[in-house]
């Protein structure tokens, strides 16, 4: 297994640095925060390609499934933005690929992997339920997981990228876009050698009206490794 290069470490934590900058946060557009996810996504997907089939080192614990996993799942999200307050349902999905292993050991390992993912909501505005509101977010990031032979699999990850809300029959909300991005975690239980059942909850920050905004997510799924 290849060891962790600085260059990699420095230039995560880099992105990570610029994107909790409240002067950062000031002069970002919509434009840029697409842009900012893109890059990090992209950054640590380079880093995943060459190794998420490269060969094994009996001396590194490997686990029995894949380096690359796709999922998707319900995803119940709150808001409180724009004036207004709303809860949304719906659905994400998600892809990760094993970038490289930030601590190994013959037992269990602590993996970094490029993380991709789209979260769908619906719902209404908690004051009128004749409005209803549509939610939208695509970020890129690092996803952090302990992996061992234990059956639970716990997990952190940083997502920077876009938020995008569009509300019916309002003519004061409309539609909005924001820099947006989810920090969070959660546990994956092992169903199969290959599928595990995902328990998470994240906090989303929004950038809307030149400030930020405290929302909350919570969600299930399924994991399939490949």
């Amino acid at each position: 297994m290849p060891a962790l290069h600085s260059f990699d470490f420095v230039s995560v934590s880099a992105c990570l640095r610029l994107c909790t900058n409240k002067l950062f946060f000031q002069e970002l557009s919509v434009t840029k925060a697409l842009r900012l996810s893109g890059l990090l996504f992209c950054l640590i997907f380079s880093l995943a390609l060459p190794r998420a089939y490269g060969q094994s080192n009996p001396l590194i614990f490997e686990p029995d499934h894949g380096r690359i996993q796709i999922g998707a799942g319900y995803d119940a999200q709150h808001f409180n933005v724009l004036g207004a307050s709303f809860h949304t349902n719906g659905f994400n999905t998600d892809v990760s690929v094993h970038a490289f292993d930030w601590i190994t050991g013959a037992s269990m390992r602590v993996a970094v992997a490029a993380e991709g993912t789209a979260a769908f909501g619906f719902g209404h505005l908690n004051t009128d339920s004749s409005v209803s509101v549509k939610s939208l977010f695509l970020g890129g990031g690092p996803h952090v997981s302990v992996q061992s032979g234990s059956f639970v699999e716990p997990w952190v990850h940083v997502l920077p990228g876009w938020e995008h809300l569009r509300f019916s029959q309002s003519q004061l909300l409309g539609s909005n876009s924001a820099f947006a991005f989810l920090g969070g975690g959660g546990l994956d239980f092992k169903l199969g050698q290959r599928v595990y059942l995902r328990m998470q909850g994240d906090y989303i920050g929004t950038h809307f009206q030149s400030s930020l905004q405290s929302n909350y997510a919570v969600g299930t799924g399924l994991i399939v490794y490949f």
